[in-house]
């Protein structure tokens, strides 16, 4: 499915896919700066895109990127993506030839403890996001960042289409990428932040070991949504790898 979008920038630069995570939408993007086209794209049932009914897997997510680029006529391109966004980057680049140059950010390939997704989706399936909201939030940032941006990103997740939601995070948890890892030979930096519970470093540590060519950054004040809190740090390194093509 091609869902909402925004491709901005000057028109003769490179194009950086740059893909959320789960719960957030386009404007995870709006303090982010980097000399490229920028294309920026909602999940399924996220921000500006509409909800499609029924399962879907990891495999599923990451084909709707490359339905996005089909569409856009657009072959090879650079790929960041956080999280979920992380996911996907990695399957499209071990199974398509569309990705040149790879970041993955605060990301996994893999959760061996499905319990917690299996609490998460139960309660989402019987109250809703409410009850989790604050919970999830918490695990985005450091607990001295700025409250009004935690609030709009509360508010954006309250937005998100609850059924879409469950949707992707069942597919996160069902998700094993281990073995795609040996496949990817895009150059990939894989950032991690020192404050991050929902995806340690130990995870990015884990992709970088398996990965052909790789380097691998630990961003420190900063938890899961580092690209937020620490925007010109993820800067800086996002703008060394891609330039270097």
């Amino acid at each position: 499915m091609i869902g909402h979008y925004a491709l901005t920038g000057p028109e003769d630069a490179p194009v950086l896919v740059l893909g959320n995570a789960l719960g957030t939408t386009t404007q995870m993007w709006r303090d982010f700066s980097l000399p490229f086209r920028l294309l920026r794209f909602d999940h399924r049932g996220h921000g500006g895109s509409a909800p499609v009914e029924g399962p879907c897997t990891i495999e599923d997510l990451a084909r709707d990127v490359v339905e996005l680029l089909d569409h856009l006529e657009l072959h090879q391109v650079y790929y960041c993506g956080v999280s979920l966004g992380g996911m996907l980057g990695m399957w499209l680049a071990a199974h398509t030839d569309r990705i040149s140059r790879l970041a993955l950010m605060c990301t996994t390939a893999w959760y061996p403890d499905k319990s917690v997704w299996d609490e998460r989706i139960a309660v989402l399936r019987a109250q809703g996001m409410e009850p989790l909201a604050d919970a999830i939030v918490s695990r985005w940032f450091t607990p001295a960042f700025s409250p009004t941006v935690v609030t709009r990103f509360r508010e954006d997740l309250l937005n998100v289409d609850v059924p879409s939601y469950i949707a992707c995070a069942r597919a996160i948890r069902d998700m094993d990428l281990r073995l795609d890892l040996a496949k990817i030979d895009a150059p990939t930096v894989v950032i991690a932040a020192a404050q991050d519970h929902a995806t340690p470093p130990e995870c990015a540590r884990h992709i970088a070991d398996e990965l052909s060519d790789s380097e691998l950054y630990i961003v420190g004040d900063a938890a899961h949504l580092a690209v937020v809190e620490a925007p010109r740090t993820i800067s800086v390194i996002l703008d060394d790898h891609f330039g270097n093509d």
